[in-house]
């Protein structure tokens, strides 16, 4: 893998009991990563995804709930300490994010940096399927097939 010093690695099991080993750096740290890299990190980038967007989720629920009687200053109080919740299990996820190495381009939208622009990937999207230039954005992300047929690029094929 293509990574600078790391604060510490984490490691999860894969489908058949194989040991993945996930390299964790600090918040801001960016790495390189080739395809095969960012399909390699993706599950654990999913899990962490799902997890807090049912968090948030939830919270909102919550919210929306207690909206009817939000005149009540209790009521005010716990709609106000779940969007705190809220709040932080977006922080979160984006820490976690961004220790892994992934650029945080927006709720549940990250950027793996291929050295010459992103693989993009937004929730819940299955798998790494759009490619943008680092000036294009998330409105200029072409599908990935088509990038590597007409560019063959270097880190498409480690």
């Amino acid at each position: 893998m293509n990574t600078q010093t790391t604060a510490k690695t984490t490691t999860a099991k894969e489908p058949g009991g194989k040991a993945q080993v996930t390299p964790i750096g600090f918040r801001g740290e960016r790495r390189v990563f080739s395809l095969a890299e960012a399909e390699e990190l993706l599950p654990l980038v999913k899990r962490i995804t799902h997890d807090a967007h049912r968090e948030l989720q939830k919270a909102k629920k919550k919210i929306d709930a207690l909206v009817v009687g939000g005149r009540n200053p209790a009521v005010r109080r716990e709609i106000q300490m779940l969007k705190e919740q809220c709040e932080a299990a977006v922080q979160n996820w984006t820490s976690k994010m961004e220790r892994l190495g992934l650029a945080v381009k927006g709720l549940w939208v990250v950027d793996f940096d291929t050295g010459d622009g992103f693989l993009c990937w937004k929730y819940p999207e299955l798998r790494i399927a759009y490619y943008h230039g680092y000036t294009a954005g998330f409105a200029g992300r072409r599908p990935l097939r088509e990038v590597v047929e007409e560019t063959a690029p270097e880190w498409a094929h480690h």
